[in-house]
């Protein structure tokens, strides 16, 4: 399970990127595929986020990006350390569901994350069971619930070394 490599996005990868989010498992845990994408394609380029295709044994299978999690107004990352990376992913493919890769690549990039930052955190929505399964199997612990920017509510789960 340790073959996982990630690299950025491109122009290229938009189709998929927005098949996947159109996916039935995704169930409207991200925006509508059109906007996804076109924030997607809005911050290419930028240095603020770091969007990356997830591959394993070469095939893509996720999206992962990581980003300042002081960068934006999110009040749920307010008094988490200074350089803390706030994580985004989905598993894209659905021939992959089931079969630990969303627990195992998250762990691979938040290991590579946590050699450069201290703390790396995430933010659920709380019915989101699934992913919060997968983010304590790769070692983050909860914080709180509480609201995000937006005023829904939001568990906060952190990883550090």
């Amino acid at each position: 399970m340790a073959d996982y490599s990630f690299r950025p996005i491109t122009r290229d990868d938009l189709p998929m990127f927005k098949a996947w989010v159109d996916q039935p498992h995704m169930g409207g845990w991200w925006g509508d595929s059109g906007t996804e994408a076109r924030l997607v394609q809005e911050d290419m380029g930028k240095g603020v986020v770091d969007m990356r295709i997830v591959e394993h044994g070469g095939t893509p299978i996720a999206y992962i990006q990581d980003y300042n999690a002081h960068a934006f107004d999110a009040p749920q990352y307010a008094d988490l350390p200074k350089d803390t990376r706030a994580v985004d992913t989905f598993l894209g493919d659905p021939a992959f569901l089931g079969q630990g890769h969303a627990k195992a690549y998250l762990r691979a990039r938040c290991d590579i994350l946590l050699d450069h930052y201290p703390m790396v955190a995430v933010d659920p929505d709380p019915k989101n069971t699934r992913a919060i399964r997968a983010y304590a199997a790769a070692g983050f612990g909860e914080r709180r619930l509480c609201a995000c920017e937006d005023g829904d509510p939001v568990l906060v789960l952190t990883r550090h070394h």
